[in-house]
């Protein structure tokens, strides 16, 4: 049993444990010091229908031969212990594992607040922010790909990890959760180490429009459990439909959360707001994509007459949502510069010679950036989007003996 964090990821036929199941499930294993180690990931026969299979990409040919959760949890049990489980989103994760676990007759040592998740942190190393595992990316400049593939997203979940633990390594948070996690009392289990089952080669489905506004979609202030249920928010849309068991969920899911209906509906408003603001991002809201904001207000309980307004012009305090207020590029000692791309000199002598005049290199891009130096200034990284989101000026490498003083 070794130390370190779990990073977990899971595709499910719905949104809801016992009503719906697992159909992948990922575990990638990060070091105490940061270091991404191990992959491990498969496919699971959910025993029951994939749910919507245009949203995981999961067919049924896939998971004609994939264990059943019964026979893979204790390897995955073995894979989790002695480490800190953490996922973006994690009370949606750590739901699904604890309720297939309790299937399989086993029991997590440990409760969801034992847990770390990549989203809730993100409000520390990453304000400004928003909720979706993409925008966390974004802002570090890492490539994630086949997104809604466990594997991908619990490797990409596990290099945000990695950036907080570097950005952050002295902070004793760390220290206490390894602590607690390995100290656990960890079942005993006898792994079957069965052949894993993987997803057949294939394209990445394109993004559906609702899924773009869900990935651009900001953090709310508030307790974290309004953002757990908000990020629960984000995956019930995007098949369209909510069925009466889900919709029975979302209740049941507010009352464990501590969230009654006077503040759910408050919730459901500002995510409506929300969801209008990125609509509008690029100036135009199509028919087709008017509809499919119309089915969300459904599902909010959101008035047809409010939506109808909010798709009539641009919410008001739109900048205020996504951070587009454009900074000056007078700059001073101590203000946080972010580099992207390779450059024509090594990047630690670069970031040597900001800290040398007073600047403080960073390594994602948040609203208290000041300045982003890309090698290419017209790039389409990660990193360059979220600062032209924020409104953050980008120089090329060009303008930096100027930075420099040089």
């Amino acid at each position: 049993m070794n130390a370190g964090f779990a990073v977990v990821d899971v595709e499910t036929t719905g949104l809801f444990p016992g009503s719906h199941r697992i159909a992948e499930i990922a575990v990638v294993h990060v070091e105490p010091d940061g270091t991404v180690s191990n992959r491990w990931e498969t496919l699971v026969n959910p025993q029951r229908d994939l749910g919507p299979q245009h949203i995981h990409g999961i067919r049924a040919a896939d998971i004609l031969h994939a264990p059943v959760f019964g026979d893979i949890a204790h390897d995955v049990m073995e894979l989790l212990a002695g480490r800190v489980l953490v996922a973006h989103n994690v009370h949606f994760d750590y739901r699904f594992v604890s309720h297939e676990m309790g299937r399989a007759g086993l029991e997590l040592p440990f409760e969801v607040h034992d847990c770390m998740c990549t989203m809730k942190l993100a409000r520390q190393y990453l304000p400004g922010a928003g909720r979706s595992l993409k925008d966390c990316c974004d802002s570090f400049g890492l490539d994630l790909r086949n997104a809604h593939s466990a594997g991908d997203d619990a490797e990409a979940a596990a290099h945000v990890l990695s950036n907080y633990i570097r950005m952050d390594g002295e902070n004793p948070e760390w220290c206490s959760a390894l602590d607690r996690a390995y100290f656990a009392s960890w079942p005993a289990v006898n792994p079957k180490r069965l052949p894993q089952a993987f997803r057949r080669s294939g394209s990445e489905p394109k993004a559906h429009f609702l899924e773009q506004l869900v990935n651009r979609l900001p953090d709310v202030a508030g307790p974290d459990e309004h953002s757990a249920y908000l990020a629960t928010l984000d995956r019930a849309p995007l098949d369209r439909q909510i069925s009466a068991s889900e919709a029975d969920g979302l209740v049941n899911l507010a009352d464990s959360l501590g969230i009654n209906r006077s503040i759910a509906e408050q919730l459901h408003v500002t995510y409506m707001i929300a969801m209008l603001a990125a609509a509008w991002d690029d100036g135009v809201i199509t028919d087709e994509e008017a509809a499919d904001i119309r089915i969300v207000g459904d599902l909010l309980d959101i008035s047809q007459e409010s939506v109808t307004q909010g798709l009539a012009a641009p919410v008001v305090g739109q900048d205020e949502q996504t951070g587009a207020a454009v900074q000056s590029l007078k700059l001073a000692a101590g203000d946080k510069v972010v580099l992207t791309g390779e450059m024509s000199r090594d990047r630690d002598e670069i970031e040597a010679d900001l800290r040398a005049v007073g600047f403080v290199p960073h390594p994602a891009i948040t609203k208290a950036v000041k300045l982003l130096v890309a090698a290419d200034p017209d790039s389409l990284s990660g990193k360059a989007k979220k600062a032209r989101g924020y409104g953050i000026p980008i120089v090329g490498e060009g303008y930096l003996p100027k930075l420099l003083g040089k």
